[in-house]
């Protein structure tokens, strides 16, 4: 079977990996110059684990190519696949489809023979329709089907999510396409993984409703994690409890600044406006996006509250700046809103990421870019978390402290332990967690041991 994968991003590179892995000659066509250049030179423009090992293999042994000519591998391919971007478009949130719809008129001349074109972007529902009645505009001596293929991948695990599914969702409504398709997906049938047929509306909008499912989980959680701070809860303990339920389960319920990346922001945008436009309002997926909108703000008013409600002139170490570890996209990360915020009232920000500086770097003025946890604490009034990478995990809470010159840890995705901060001498605040010890009595105490509330709630220091 030969594959021609239009885009070589985050989607079609990794898929177009992976489908090489199987055995298919795979061949990614790519427009930017830059990119196709790193690729043919054995570099991998994105950083994603593992798959720098599985292009270089899959190149040496002939399946893998990268081009920027598409008229002879489309002229010979039996699948097409669309992995284009479709970016939020500026001033209503829809999906911009102007790269898919372009992608289809530059491989309508050279289609011969049946051949499969399948979406693997994220697209809106009844874009395969589209695409279909613009092909057959353009096309209509050609022999063709029209499919929909979306991708699960999580970043950071988008191989390990590709071999080993949940699911393959397939949205196809011709039979000779959908053997194309179930040949395609063979290796991973063999391996009991399902793969799952489906009408291309249904296929279309599972992906947008399952990642708004998942960014509402997110939103949930973390205006749980705010109740538990206002109740005395540990919202871990929470999550905990109502993860362990079969019906809720257990993933995407860890509270943090916000989702980001290059799905959730644009997909639950993009679904939110699709259902107003159909007349079908979805004004429970419109809340999660407003949620995630200001919980990013709120999580620069806690940095600034806990350095007394006055950054001016004072230095802030910040550890990662990607939107989520293991990867270097920096797609509506909430960096890109807390660490503005801290500059403009004055804040020194110095950071350090082990993936994000490349991409951070432009989006983001200003910083002062180091090349440890320890370099950016050096001289800093406050520590922020703002990535789980593990390498924060494991960094010496004493050594970190004594780097700084102020005693403030902000921890925004929960990585330390409250007690060891303290005992490193950290003023320290979390998300949703009692940060200050509790007596049996329910008293609480101050990080000095001094008894700050009793049992009845009175103050006394």
């Amino acid at each position: 079977m030969n594959i021609c994968m239009i885009g070589a991003g985050y989607v079609g590179l990794v898929s177009a990996a992976c489908f090489s892995e199987f055995g298919w000659d795979v061949t990614c066509v790519e427009k930017d110059a830059s990119k196709l250049d790193k690729l043919n030179g054995g570099e991998i423009p994105i950083y994603e684990p593992g798959l720098d090992v599985l292009v270089e293999k899959n190149v040496r042994s002939g399946r893998l190519r990268f081009t920027s000519e598409l008229a002879e591998v489309a002229r010979e391919a039996d699948l097409i696949f669309l992995a284009v971007g479709t970016p939020m478009r500026r001033g209503d949130g829809y999906a911009d489809l102007s790269y898919v719809y372009q992608a289809v008129e530059e491989i309508a001349p050279h289609l011969t023979g049946f051949t499969v074109i399948t979406t693997k972007s994220t697209v809106p529902v009844g874009t395969s329709r589209e695409i279909e009645r613009r092909m057959r505009r353009l096309r209509p001596d050609a022999d063709f089907a029209i499919c929909s293929n979306p991708e699960f991948l999580r970043e950071g695990s988008a191989i390990q999510d590709f071999m080993h599914p949940d699911r393959v969702l397939v949205g196809v409504d011709d039979n000779r396409a959908r053997e194309v398709l179930d040949r395609l997906y063979e290796p991973l049938r063999l391996r009991s993984a399902p793969v799952m047929f489906v009408s291309r509306e249904s296929a279309e909008l599972a992906k947008y409703a399952a990642n708004a499912f998942l960014a509402m989980k997110i939103s949930f959680i973390n205006e749980i994690s705010d109740l538990c701070e206002e109740v005395g809860a540990n919202v871990q303990q929470v999550a905990s409890a109502i993860g362990s339920d079969r019906r809720i389960g257990d993933k995407f319920l860890h509270p943090g600044p916000g989702y980001g990346g290059s799905c959730f922001p644009k997909d639950v945008s993009a679904l939110a406006r699709t259902a107003r436009e159909a007349r079908s309002p979805l004004t429970l997926v419109e809340q999660v996006e407003k949620v995630n909108n200001e919980r990013k703000i709120a999580m620069a008013h806690r940095v600034i509250r806990a350095l007394g409600g006055d950054v001016v002139g004072k230095t802030v170490a910040v550890l990662g700046v990607t939107f989520k570890q293991n990867t270097d996209d920096m797609r509506d990360a909430p960096s890109l809103v807390i660490l503005p915020m801290l500059q403009e009232r004055g804040a020194t920000v110095r950071v350090y990421d082990p993936q994000g500086r490349h991409q951070a770097e432009p989006l983001l003025p200003g910083l002062v870019w180091c090349q440890s946890v320890l370099e950016a604490a050096e001289g800093a009034a406050a520590a922020v978390v703002l990535t789980e990478w593990n390498e924060f995990r494991a960094v010496s809470l004493p050594a970190l402290k004594e780097k700084m010159s102020g005693d403030v840890l902000v921890d925004l995705r929960n990585i330390y332990r409250a007690d060891l901060a303290r005992d490193a001498g950290f003023a320290y605040t979390s998300v949703g967690r009692p940060d200050k010890p509790r007596a049996d009595d329910g008293s609480t105490f101050g990080n000095d041991g001094i008894l700050i509330e009793g049992a009845d709630g009175t103050l006394t220091a």
